[in-house]
């Protein structure tokens, strides 16, 4: 591959870009700083003007992650209002969504081992990314009586581990876990159930 000139700040976002087709193709221990700088059209050495190694560069593609993955879900949470229960659907179809379309960002965020704490700037981002889902699970169990209702926390995580395993177990290929329904239906039923549990869904709909 012929070398590439960059701009001053390109380069980084091309190093990163490249790490995010190495972690979708190889996972994000199948790869090299050397790989991603081939990949990137650059020297070995130009990784280290902007990054660590490998695990600073796949950090920085979790935190692009978590930007792009709290946008979709402050999206789909507004687009669903004024309705609490819609915009709470809503955000569990993200989360679906984003997995499917953005998969190297999603490993280097969920699968990578990279903790959310390693930088400042990655943490204020998840907490972003988490707190829609919060907020969201937060205005929905108004409905419920104050001696029934659960914390927001548990309400939002159940709903996250939900669509997390689905994704994990049914959306991205995973070898012998075929499911016989889409995984679309898999989290809206899922949902559905949890949400008829807690009597914020009519037990005949």
């Amino acid at each position: 591959m012929p070398k590439r000139g960059y701009h001053h700040g390109n380069l980084k976002q091309a190093l990163v870009d490249a790490a995010l087709k190495l972690i979708e193709a190889k996972g994000p221990t199948g790869f090299t700083v050397s790989e991603a700088a081939k990949q990137a059209g650059v020297t070995p050495a130009a990784v280290y003007r902007h990054f660590e190694g490998r695990e600073d560069l796949i950090a920085e593609a979790a935190r692009q992650g978590y930007e792009i993955f709290a946008d979709l879900m402050d999206y789909a949470y507004e687009t669903g209002q004024p309705s609490a229960l819609a915009s709470f659907e809503a955000t569990g179809r993200a989360y679906l969504a984003f997995a499917r379309r953005y998969p190297g960002h999603y490993v280097a965020m969920f699968e990578s081992g990279i903790s959310i704490n390693r930088t400042p700037e990655l943490a204020a981002v998840a907490r972003r990314a988490f707190g829609v889902l919060e907020t969201a699970a937060e205005k929905l169990s108004e409905h419920i009586p104050a001696d029934k209702r659960p914390p927001p926390q548990m309400f939002s995580s159940h709903i996250w581990a939900m669509s997390h395993g689905v994704v994990e177990l049914f959306a991205r290929g995973s070898p012998g876990t075929k499911a016989p329904f889409p995984p679309e239906d898999l989290l809206e039923t899922g949902i559905g159930i949890y949400l008829r549990g807690l009597g914020l869904v009519p037990r005949d709909e």
